[in-house]
C-alpha cells in the first residue's frame, strides 16, 4: 500500500508487482498510472507472497475493504 499526502488530503493507492522499487519509482517520476501522477508516494504497508495468486487475491481484497485501509491510515499518522 502507498500513500500521498497532497494539500492536507490523504489518498493510498494498491497494486501488485513483482519489483517495489521501480514501481515507486514510477509512481514518483510521473511514469505510473495516471491517478498517481503528480504526488510523491510513501511505502506504508508491504507484504511478501508465495504466488502471484495469492497477491492478486490480497490486492482486492484491500482495494474493496474501505475500512481495513481506513485502519491503517489511522495507524500511520
Amino acid at each position: 500500500m502507498l500513500w500521498s499526502i497532497k494539500k492536507n488530503k490523504v489518498k493510498t493507492n494498491i497494486g501488485y508487482t513483482i519489483d517495489l522499487k521501480n514501481r515507486l519509482k514510477k509512481h514518483n517520476s510521473g511514469k505510473g498510472a495516471k491517478s498517481t501522477r503528480g504526488r510523491i508516494w510513501k511505502i506504508v504497508f508491504k507484504k511478501k507472497y508465495k504466488n502471484k495468486s495469492l497477491a492478486l487475491k490480497a490486492e482486492y481484497f484491500l482495494k474493496n475493504n474501505l475500512n481495513f485501509r481506513k485502519n491503517i491510515k489511522k495507524n500511520i499518522k
